[in-house]
């Protein structure tokens, strides 16, 4: 059974976290912007009610949390934010400093894991900041913050134990698997 327009809106917004263009959005599920446009508007009014609500800008749609459940987000993310970074954490941290600044999918292969839940806490805490990314503007590359710094104690990156080696090792490796694929 496929998809009525309206739940593969939801779908796409759902799976992708963040804003996407009304003109991406119509391409990938096939339909021309009339049709997103009225698959926007049934969503938005299934949507009424519940703990989702699409958010609609000139350009894009987003799925966000409604409006009304802001306070037991809020309490959420205190109880989030008041953990520990954990393992996944402290790694994703120190592969956005050691490399410079990384997107999700860098992170991810470097890992070996998703790490979208991880990156979602380093923003929330606002250890990383999303930012353009140079090589492809479509996708947020994530830098670390001042914040970050201080937090590890350091002024700049390089003063970071072992900054030099350990970004020359991730570039080396970057390039062998960029070879490797290549092959």
């Amino acid at each position: 059974m496929a998809l009525t327009p309206p739940a593969t809106l939801e779908a796409l917004l759902f799976a992708s976290g963040e804003p996407i263009s009304k003109k991406r959005l119509a391409s990938l599920i096939g339909v021309t912007p009339d049709i997103l446009q009225k698959a926007a508007d049934v969503l938005r009014e299934e949507l009424s009610g519940r703990g989702l609500a699409l958010v609609e800008t000139e350009t894009e749609f987003e799925l966000r949390s409604a409006s009304e459940a802001s306070e037991l987000i809020k309490k959420l993310r205190e109880a989030e934010l008041s953990r520990d970074l954990g393992k996944a954490g402290l790694e994703t941290l120190a592969l956005i400093l050691y490399r410079g600044g990384a997107t999700r999918g860098e992170v991810d292969w470097v890992r070996g894991v998703n790490s979208s839940q991880t990156m979602r806490s380093l923003l929330l805490r606002g250890l990383i900041e999303k930012t353009e990314d140079s090589e492809d503007r479509r996708r947020p590359r994530y830098k670390p913050t001042v914040e970050a710094l201080a937090h590890l104690g350091v002024g700049k990156a390089e003063e970071l134990p072992n900054y030099a080696e350990l970004s020359a090792i991730l570039k080396g490796r970057e390039e062998k698997a960029a070879e490797d694929t290549a092959s």
